[in-house]
Order: C-alpha cells, then sequence, then structure tokens
C-alpha cells in the first residue's frame, strides 16, 4: 500500500509531520499550547466553516498530537504534549549530524585561515 494511503497507525511520525505541514493546524496546535479550548473558539481566528477546522482537528486527532473530549454541549481540545517527543527524537539526531558538520567546517576554516 503506498505510504499516502497507510492509516496514521502505520507510519505515526508519517502522520505526525503530515499533520504538521499544515499552518493552521500548526496554528491550532499553537493556541491548545495555551490550554483546552472549545472547537468553536478554536474556529473563531480563521476564516472558514466549523465543518472545515474539524476536519483540522481530526487530522491532529489521528496524527495523535490533540485529543478531543465532549462534557455535554462543550466539545473541549487539547494538546498531547508527549505526542511530539518522537518528532523532536527524531529532529534530534538530524540536529546533531548538522552540528557536527558545522564544528568540523569552522575547525576547517580556522586551520586554513592562518
Amino acid at each position: 500500500m503506498p505510504p499516502a494511503l497507510q492509516p496514521a497507525s502505520a507510519d505515526p511520525l508519517g502522520a505526525k509531520f503530515a499533520a504538521l505541514a499544515d499552518p493552521t493546524r500548526r496554528a491550532i496546535l499553537q493556541r491548545l499550547a495555551h490550554g483546552e479550548t472549545s472547537v468553536k473558539e478554536l474556529a473563531a481566528p480563521f476564516e472558514m466553516s466549523l465543518p472545515a477546522v474539524s476536519k483540522h482537528l481530526k487530522v491532529l486527532e489521528r496524527a495523535g498530537l490533540i485529543a478531543r473530549s465532549r462534557d455535554a454541549q462543550w466539545r473541549p481540545c487539547r494538546i498531547e504534549p508527549d505526542a511530539l517527543r518522537d518528532v523532536d527524537d527524531w529532529l534530534e539526531k538530524y540536529r546533531r549530524l548538522w552540528e557536527a558538520g558545522l564544528d568540523r567546517l569552522d575547525k576547517y576554516l580556522a586551520e586554513n585561515k592562518e
């Protein structure tokens, strides 16, 4: 099955990166980093319908980045901060590679400056 058609559970890291690729979803996560809020409150700053915001929330939820619950008529959303840990771990590997390469470049330039 092509990666784009695989369920999020087959590639959780890929699902998170796909969810984070959209600026609206990143803005939603940024808002949720300040605390739990309702779908209606999340939708307020965006020029889109509630169903459109709901679709974004479903992508974030399938990726495991947010959780939604129901309390009577209030449907709060909250960020799942631990869900970003594997994204950070993956990025850290590449950060170390880049830093090591830059350190080697600095050393090379310092040696050849003289």
